[in-house]
C-alpha cells in the first residue's frame, strides 16, 4: 500500500466517515453489478485460481476483524446466496471498524508523556539464556 494515497487503508486516526468513505467507494466487493442479478447469483467469495485471496475486500477485512464467528458465517451464507446485499456487507464492516478505531483512539488519547518517556527508557534487560 503507498503511503502517498490516503485512501489506500484505513488509518487509527481516520473519522468514522472517512472509514464509511473509503469502505464504500474503494473496497472491491464480490457483488453482482445490479440487485437483480446479485439476488439471483449471490457474491463472489471463492478464492481466485492464481492467489489465496479473495476477491471481496470487505469480507476479507470481515474475516480478520469481526470477532462473532457465527455472526461471520451467516454474513458470508447470506451475502454468498443472494440475501444480503454488498452495502449490508459494507455497512458491517463499517461498524466493525468505526469501533475498533474509536477503542484505539480513545486509549491513545489516555497516554502521556510521561509513559511514553518511561516506555522508552534504556534499561537493563536480564541474560535469559545464559
Amino acid at each position: 500500500m503507498s503511503a502517498s494515497d490516503p485512501n489506500s487503508a484505513i488509518y487509527v486516526t481516520d473519522t468514522p466517515k472517512e472509514i464509511k468513505n473509503k469502505v464504500n467507494r474503494y473496497a472491491f466487493s464480490g457483488g453482482q453489478d445490479s440487485i437483480e442479478l446479485h439476488r439471483k447469483l449471490g457474491a463472489n467469495l471463492d478464492l481466485t485460481t492464481n492467489h489465496d485471496f479473495q476477491v471481496d475486500v470487505p469480507i476479507k477485512y470481515l474475516n480478520f476483524f469481526l470477532e462473532d464467528d457465527d455472526e461471520l458465517e451467516r454474513i458470508k451464507t447470506e451475502y454468498k446466496e443472494g440475501r444480503m446485499l454488498t452495502g449490508e456487507v459494507k455497512q458491517r464492516l463499517v461498524e466493525v471498524l468505526s469501533g475498533m478505531v474509536a477503542r484505539h483512539q480513545k486509549a491513545r488519547a489516555q497516554v502521556t508523556e510521561e509513559m511514553v518517556d518511561a516506555f522508552m527508557a534504556a534499561r537493563h534487560l536480564p541474560n535469559m539464556f545464559g
